[in-house]
């Protein structure tokens, strides 16, 4: 930080032990008159943006409101992303997705400097810290480039786009040691802190199945047929696509709709990776030792080279299993309430970010239950009040990754648990891809089983990028 109090002050908040130190339900961060009371005109930590698109200036906007935040560079493949400026956003982006093209527009109150090459932002040596969301097959490169250069990382989720990048990405924190935090946002969740605690001491007992569904009515056209085209003025798409092999434009792979195309994201990545995250973190759960997948493009006759339909099944040696299931061709929901069902021996659990509800169990077959357990439920409002938290997940993490990189303690969302919970989605994704139940070396990171499987746990990069 440019301040000359800055070691100053990351040794008093240290001492007085006023930061969040982890994910235990109650820790709080200070809000923003605390911070008030403590911190100069310019103690600000300086924070550069790489990938300020939708999700991007999402954040943007949740870091904007950080009273100890100073938004200092912008770097993004397209330019009026980086110039805020949504009318020079191309007209066929804002009428096939306007819901994804930020409005833009923002007041920032300082200059901010503009990087059309992310390693160009890196270099720039009065950042103290950088929010990478940018699609994911670009994450590991840019994480593992920002921490070499000196800078704390935000980095959204999924953390990679192949186990093997994962762990490099862990390892060069490690060796680093900066501070590095993934937008996994259930971990800011109030209702998931307290339940984290509750659930793995027992609550409902030994939980035996975890479930979480995915699912999105696309029919009929999901995200349509399109030809190859030049890509619009001011979009880099050579950049844009990085190490992954070159292929002309679509308009239905970039702006968002990248999300269904194997070679830069998955549904199983986008959306499974935060059920997968919270229930493992719930039910105690570090990697699976197998898994199934079935599934395949059922329904929808569009570009998409992932499935429309599927379903997975982890496999843990605690004798525990968790499902995840994704079905972009219908809608409804596959329980009464919550996103994230945990059946246990006592009770079940449903929960979503809101709240959650408990139910008993009933006597079974030639059972009579003798540790009996009461209904209950709770809301995210009076959990959040108690905890001095707001209600906004991403926005307390956030919070808990500013805090971070001043008391220079673990995020809420570690690296390891971002690197993890995202090896579920790859770990899905492979097991589709080979047809085969896979039996999972959680230590050594490597299937036992599955020759095909080990090729599929990381690809080749375009020259000249590299890891």
């Amino acid at each position: 930080m440019k301040n000359s109090k800055t070691s100053t002050r990351r040794e008093f908040i240290a001492k007085t032990g006023m930061i969040s130190a982890g994910v235990a339900f109650g820790a709080t961060s200070l809000n923003a008159s605390g911070y008030k009371n403590i911190l100069g005109a310019n103690d600000k930590i300086n924070v550069g943006f790489i990938g300020i698109g939708n999700r991007g200036s999402q954040l943007l906007g949740l870091f904007m409101k950080q009273p100890d935040v100073r938004i200092a560079a912008f770097s993004d493949t397209y330019g009026p992303y980086m110039l805020r400026d949504r009318e020079k956003v191309d007209p066929r982006w804002i009428k096939a997705l306007s819901g994804q093209i930020p409005k833009m527009g923002e007041s920032l109150p300082d200059k901010v400097e503009h990087y059309s090459d992310f390693r160009k932002l890196l270099e720039n040596k009065d950042l103290d810290a950088v929010v990478i969301a940018t699609p994911d097959h670009w994450h590991a490169i840019q994480m593992i480039s920002a921490v070499d250069a000196g800078k704390d990382v935000y980095v959204e989720k999924p953390l990679s786009i192949t186990i093997h990048e994962g762990r490099a990405m862990v390892n060069a924190q490690k060796a680093t040691n900066r501070v590095v935090g993934v937008g996994l946002n259930r971990r800011g969740a109030v209702v998931y802190q307290k339940l984290a605690g509750e659930i793995t001491a027992g609550k409902i007992g030994k939980v035996s199945v975890g479930k979480a569904f995915r699912i999105n009515n696309m029919y009929p056209d999901g995200i349509g047929k399109m030809k190859q085209e030049e890509p619009p003025k001011d979009f880099n798409w050579d950049m844009w696509l990085g190490p992954r092999a070159y292929r002309p434009y679509q308009y239905n792979i970039c702006p968002y709709n990248f999300r269904w195309w194997n070679d830069y994201s998955s549904q199983m990545g986008n959306w499974g990776v935060h059920y997968m995250d919270v229930i493992r973190w719930m039910m105690g759960e570090k990697a699976p030792v197998a898994i199934s997948a079935v599934g395949g493009k059922y329904v929808l006759d569009d570009d998409r080279t992932i499935p429309d339909t599927m379903d997975v099944i982890f496999e843990f040696a605690s004798g525990a299993l968790i499902t995840f299931s994704i079905y972009e061709a219908s809608s409804g929901s596959l329980f009464q309430y919550g996103e994230v069902e945990l059946r246990g021996t006592l009770g079940t659990l449903n929960a979503g970010e809101k709240g959650y509800k408990i139910t008993p169990n009933k006597n079974g077959q030639f059972q009579t239950l003798t540790n009996t357990l009461a209904a209950e439920e709770g809301f995210s409002q009076e959990i959040g009040k108690a905890a001095g938290l707001g209600e906004d997940s991403t926005g307390n993490l956030v919070r808990n990754f500013c805090d971070s990189v001043k008391s220079r303690q673990t995020p809420w969302c570690s690296l390891e648990d971002g690197h993890r919970s995202t090896s579920f989605a790859h770990l899905a994704n492979i097991a589709l891809a080979t047809k085969e139940r896979l039996q999972w070396d959680p230590e050594k990171e490597v299937f036992t089983n599955s020759k095909t499987a080990n090729e599929l746990l990381h690809y080749e990069y375009r020259k000249p990028w590299k890891l």
